[in-house]
């Protein structure tokens, strides 16, 4: 596939190959672009953006409307290049498309609802015959910097609500993943996005992140992956609007008074979707004393039914890792983690980009695979005594993403969704869970801002305050 700049397709001598991850084969080739690619983009966009400002609210539902439209229509086709190049299954592949289409069709619902609020500044001292009122107006260029886990929904959920807006976007997709992202600017252009406002330039994220990022003329920055990159992108970016969706290890507690049964299919739907490639996989299962031989017997038996394969094979039920080196990191920490005193339950083997769906036990909090973000098809459960000693543990790290309790308890729960540092809490569910119009976002290093189409308008849009002096 071509990129994306300049309202053209456009190719280039140099290209990046995009492979199967399970069987290593290319799927299709994409351009590299330069840091002049982006200079170029960027150009164009600034007419691009001042379309889109002047563009009424509802033209830019409708454009989002009959791209859903189009999406709706495309959804088996997308799953399997979802699939494809990412290594998910098939139905998630699928299921990650109907996502998508529902995120850009709430973006339109969201474009019809940019407003303005009335200040009533005559209760302030002095300010009679003073009426003020608010008014929200596009950024202009926001720059969709996009990972490799969900290569469609969450490059929607930065391009939909950068539409509504009323900007202009240019989208950095990751370069293992870039074709889902390619397909909806096409798919955009199709519905009638004018194609001066938006761009997707492909190929490593090093010097065409640094342009993007550096550049005067983009005005907000929308990222998600990993902290340290995302730290990268907030010292480059100066003084930019930035959103940053990063890391995380998501705690789940299950108290001594929980559905065992539920706890553990949520724990494996929770921990192992995506070959566990995904921020609120459910990493560290905190479970109660009382509990823990029966949880960990209740557990094992699901995982370790999860067959590994071809992601597009017919009853595969977990895909390969998007790269070999992935896996081999997991395989890495594994084996360091039972070096110091895990208990290896199930899983624990490596094939290629293929990772077994693992269980760890008797895990220490200071061990790797606790305490940093694994990002694998592992789950590392781990002994507490009571209520206490499982907030402690949730809190003792620096990401706060997602987070989980089974039990029956309301004082409990209430305590928990109170005293966890967590942007995303849920109560006898996994942590892996998320509506597309919720408000989604982290707490300390797992990031700053809110996605969701609603909460990401605000933040890719600015607040203006007009102040009418009346002779009264």
């Amino acid at each position: 596939m071509r990129m994306f700049i300049c309202g053209q397709w456009q190719d280039r001598p140099e290209q990046v190959s995009v492979t199967n991850p399970f069987n290593g084969k290319v799927i299709d080739t994409v351009p590299k672009a330069t840091a002049a690619d982006v200079d170029k983009a960027l150009a164009t966009l600034v007419s691009g953006a001042a379309l889109m400002k002047a563009m009424p609210a509802y033209d830019r539902s409708q454009i989002l409307r009959r791209a859903a439209g189009l999406m709706l229509q495309r959804e088996k086709e997308l799953g399997h290049l979802i699939s494809s190049e990412e290594g998910k299954i098939l139905a998630e592949g699928v299921f990650e498309a109907s996502r998508a289409r529902e995120t850009i069709d709430v973006s339109a619902d969201e474009a019809k609802r940019l407003d303005s609020e009335v200040v009533p500044l005559d209760a302030a001292p002095g300010a009679k015959g003073k009426f003020g009122f608010t008014l929200r107006v596009p950024c202009g260029i926001v720059a969709a910097i996009t990972p490799f886990n969900f290569p469609l929904n969450l490059v929607a959920h930065k391009v939909g609500p950068a539409i509504a807006a009323g900007n202009a976007v240019i989208i950095k997709p990751a370069s293992d993943t870039p074709l889902s992202a390619l397909k909806l600017v096409e798919i955009l252009l199709e519905a009638g996005m004018p194609a001066e406002a938006i761009a997707c330039v492909t190929g490593g994220g090093g010097d065409i992140g640094h342009a993007i990022c550096t550049d005067k003329r983009v005005r907000k920055i929308t990222f998600t992956g990993s902290f340290e990159v995302g730290e990268a992108i907030c010292k480059m970016a100066g003084v930019k609007k930035v959103t940053m969706e990063l890391g995380s290890n998501a705690p789940v507690i299950i108290m001594d008074d929980a559905d065992l049964d539920k706890a553990a299919a949520m724990v494996t739907a929770s921990g192992f979707a995506n070959a566990g490639q995904v921020c609120i996989s459910a990493q560290r299962i905190l479970t109660a004393g009382k509990l823990y031989g029966d949880f960990l017997d209740a557990l094992k038996p699901r995982v370790a039914a999860l067959a590994t394969g071809d992601q597009l094979a017919e009853g595969t039920k977990m895909g390969p890792m998007v790269r070999e080196r992935d896996a081999m990191r997991v395989e890495s920490w594994v084996h360091e983690a039972v070096g110091a005193g895990a208990k290896l339950v199930t899983g624990g083997k490596r094939q290629g980009t293929i990772y077994e769906p693992t269980i760890l036990a008797d895990v220490s909090p200071s061990m790797r695979v606790s305490c940093e973000e694994l990002f694998g098809p592992a789950v590392a459960v781990t002994r507490v005594s009571d209520i206490d000693e499982a907030i402690r543990l949730a809190n003792s790290t620096n990401y706060g993403l997602s987070a989980s309790i089974f039990t029956r308890d309301i004082d409990r729960a209430m305590r928990f969704a109170r005293e966890v540092d967590s942007g995303n809490l849920h109560i006898n569910w996994g942590t892996q869970w998320r509506a597309d119009l919720m408000p989604y976002g982290g707490l300390k290093d797992s990031g700053l801002g809110k996605e969701g189409p609603k909460y990401a308008i605000r933040e890719m849009s600015e607040e203006k305050m007009v102040v009418f002096h009346l002779n009264t």
